[in-house]
């Protein structure tokens, strides 16, 4: 019965590639593992965001790999131990045989497990069986157990494999969460700015109050005053976007998305994230949540 429900989502994805085949597996085994995370009451102590939250929750074009959550109140003991034993053996009936590794320390601020299936793709009827690409299922869970205060979250009904509700940033404040990557991350990530430009044009606001935390906590103005608005955030998203190497850009996220978006793919330059950055910064400057 299990194997059927995992069967019949495979299909609505009409895969066109033993690629896309292999990351609608890995998708469908996301959404699975957030409604056991769920029925584990996970959700009434964290939040998930990222990547995989804006596509499962929002639609965003791009498939992503890991799942990333972040504590509703920071708390440095928290354990993601007991959480993963129930994930497992919800998993289990569904039919996949999971090693599921607890990589957290016990003084480590982000928690990491890995879950890791070799049977599910045995189990399903695919178009595409390629054995490299189905093999094994390797998904990663992160934690943030002391993140920046100023987080707003919201809750989702879903509805696949049964309904189930989670926690989630909402979009400003998971918008807030990309641009400190964008600003603070040591290299470069294509998904990063693929996500930039959904956040943009969707006209999608920026908590600054998270952003402005997140920025003093970690990152290269830690422990400053920075006077975080909008001049000062378009300013150095300005410096950033010159300084990139877009060909290393697109190689990162070409494996993301379907063929039809591809072509845009040789769009990415400074120049497109140039005039992205201008329809941020004018619809920013009219909104009453900009930064002060």
């Amino acid at each position: 019965m299990s194997i059927t429900i995992i069967q019949e989502r495979l299909k609505q994805y009409r895969c066109q590639n033993p690629l896309e085949e292999a990351l609608a597996i890995k998708e469908i085994t996301q959404e699975i593992i957030l409604m056991a995370l769920s029925r584990s009451n996970f959700f009434t102590q964290a939040e998930f965001h990222g990547g995989t939250a804006l596509r499962i929750l929002y639609g965003l074009p791009r498939f992503s790999e890991d799942l990333d959550f972040a504590l509703l109140s920071p708390d440095p003991t928290f354990q993601l131990s007991p959480y993963l034993e129930n994930l497992a053996e919800e998993l289990t009936t569904f039919g996949y045989q999971l090693e599921v590794r607890d990589r957290s320390k016990v003084d480590n601020i982000l928690k990491k497990a890995f879950i890791k299936d070799e049977a599910i793709g045995k189990l399903l009827l695919l178009a595409y069986a390629t054995p490299k690409l189905h093999q094994k299922i390797i998904i990663k869970l992160e934690l943030d157990s002391n993140p920046p205060l100023g987080a707003q979250t919201e809750s989702k009904l879903l509805n696949f494999p049964f309904p189930f509700e989670i926690s989630a940033k909402d979009l400003p404040s998971s918008f807030s969460g990309k641009l400190h990557a964008l600003l603070c991350r040591p290299y470069t990530k294509g998904r990063d700015w693929y996500d930039f430009l959904w956040y943009t044009r969707n006209r999608i606001t920026v908590n600054f109050n998270l952003l402005r935390n997140a920025l003093q906590q970690t990152g290269p103005w830690e422990g400053e005053n920075i006077v975080l608005d909008t001049p000062w955030l378009i300013l150095t998203l300005k410096d950033k976007i010159k300084n990139i190497v877009w060909a290393d850009a697109v190689k990162d996220i070409e494996k993301f998305i379907l063929p039809i978006e591809q072509p845009s793919l040789n769009l990415w330059s400074a120049d497109l994230f140039l005039s992205c950055l201008a329809q941020l910064e004018k619809y920013l400057s009219t909104s009453t949540l900009g930064g002060v």
